[in-house]
């Protein structure tokens, strides 16, 4: 077996989640996310950043050091860098670290709002533990699988919507607050939500049995996406999962593309067969 060249290790502990060094990077790369981001979340406390201001910006660029040692890396060791860059964690990446240059950049006095913004931007490393949660994972890629079931049980429920609100306009008119089909449908998509504001409410007979019926039509649907996704998340899950075992523990249960043991960490066979 060839030895490994200092690249292709940092690839393998910052990109392979199945080896132990990976797994042991990903522990400390969440455990320093969830510091950083209550460290975002303490500063927009007025009295503890007037106490403790300093003491968090120093740690905001311990942090912020850390996430672009991190990002470079990830860039060096890439078999491809610009695929990396442009993806979906290579841009969250460069979000969770870009705001504290730019906030060096930009005067506080006459940018306060965009400052404000950028802080709250670093809320967003917290899309960063994604990568390294298997299950995360496999949510997204059910979110993915089931995204043509959704939009199309979305699409019946904008045109319920139009429906219902096109006739409640016709029922209670601008005098009981509906004043017009867009502001109708808004209550329509509140009342099946059951969210229910009370802000606008039906006043006439009719108006209200066409509320209930709304209702009752947002009862009977509101458990259909919950039903897609769960039978997408079922079938994710039988797929990644394998009659694989481990010769040293004898464990089973491991992905396909699993290389290592998750229990201890020995290298597994290519195949059971």
């Amino acid at each position: 077996m060839l030895e490994l060249n200092t690249r292709q290790k940092i690839y393998r502990v910052i990109f392979e989640t199945d080896t132990p060094a990976g797994q042991r990077f990903d522990i400390f790369l969440i455990y320093i996310i969830l510091l950083s981001v209550l460290a975002v979340m303490f500063d927009s406390i007025a009295s503890v950043n007037n106490q403790f201001g300093s003491w968090l910006f120093r740690l905001e660029w311990i942090f912020t050091v850390l996430f672009s040692l991190e990002y470079m890396l990830r860039i060096y060791s890439s078999p491809k860098p610009l695929k990396y860059i442009f993806s979906f964690y290579g841009i969250v990446d460069l979000i969770s670290i870009i705001p504290s240059y730019l906030a060096l950049i930009i005067p506080e006095a006459s940018y306060w709002l965009v400052v404000r913004l950028l802080r709250v931007l670093r809320i967003f490393r917290v899309l960063k533990m994604a990568r390294h949660l298997a299950e995360a994972n496999l949510l997204l890629r059910s979110i993915y699988q089931s995204r043509r079931k959704v939009l199309v049980f979305f699409t019946v429920i904008l045109v319920i919507s139009i429906i219902f609100g096109s006739l409640m306009f016709l029922v209670e008119g601008p005098e009981h607050g509906f004043t017009s089909i867009p502001k109708s449908i808004y209550w329509t998509i509140v009342t099946i939500t059951t969210v229910g504001y009370g802000d606008i409410t039906p006043q006439t007979t009719i108006g209200q049995i066409t509320a209930t019926l709304a209702m009752l039509t947002g009862y009977s649907i509101i458990a259909i996406p919950t039903g897609i996704l769960t039978a997408e998340i079922s079938n994710e899950m039988r797929k990644e999962r394998s009659h694989r075992h481990c010769d040293n523990c004898n464990r089973n249960g491991h992905h396909n593309d699993a290389s290592y043991c998750y229990h201890c960490g020995v290298q597994l066979p290519d195949s059971d067969i």
